[in-house]
């Protein structure tokens, strides 16, 4: 199964589907750590994976990996995510999942405007030098490659709960 809808819509989808047996693939964000703890334990009693991946753009996962390894370099960090006004969430759970990754609690900026679908900029820096990490998406034509390897490795995943794309990437 897979699900791009909302939370509130998800979950339910999520347990109807592993009572069923069926593996999991959601493209949602903004679940409340509970609701994850929960779904989670139903995979594991399931025997099946729920994978969560905040974003499918491989190249916005490859921006995430390159901005942690500069986090320890340079710890001092800011990002800056961009989305459609239609987007609910804000920030992003690719900004979310970034900061967390990152482990330096950079300070993050949402904006929200017609004509935009998804862009990410993290800004590192130390005196003297500015690092700019930006990942731009521009059709959403652009989420099927990981799509599509989220789907031919998911036999692959332990049963619960697998976060990101970045498991599937070597």
């Amino acid at each position: 199964m897979i699900d791009f809808t909302q939370p509130d819509a998800v979950e339910k989808n999520v347990v109807e589907s592993l009572a069923h047996g069926i593996a999991c693939v959601v493209g949602t964000t903004g679940f409340a750590a509970e609701q994850l703890e929960r779904l989670d334990g139903l995979a594991k009693e399931a025997r099946k994976p729920f994978f969560l991946v905040p974003n499918f753009a491989i190249g916005a996962v490859l921006m995430m990996r390159f901005a942690v390894e500069a986090a320890h370099y340079l710890p001092r960090a800011e990002i800056v995510e961009l989305h459609n006004e239609a987007k609910k969430d804000a920030p992003s759970g690719t900004a979310l999942a970034t900061a967390k990754a990152m482990g330096t609690a950079p300070e993050i900026h949402s904006v929200r405007l017609p004509g935009l679908v998804a862009h990410q900029e993290v800004l590192l820096g130390d005196v003297g030098q500015l690092l700019t990490i930006r990942h731009d998406t521009f059709a959403r034509e652009a989420f099927l490659p990981g799509v599509l390897l989220a789907l031919e490795k998911l036999d692959t995943l332990p049963p619960g709960l697998t976060v990101g794309l970045d498991a599937l990437l070597g």
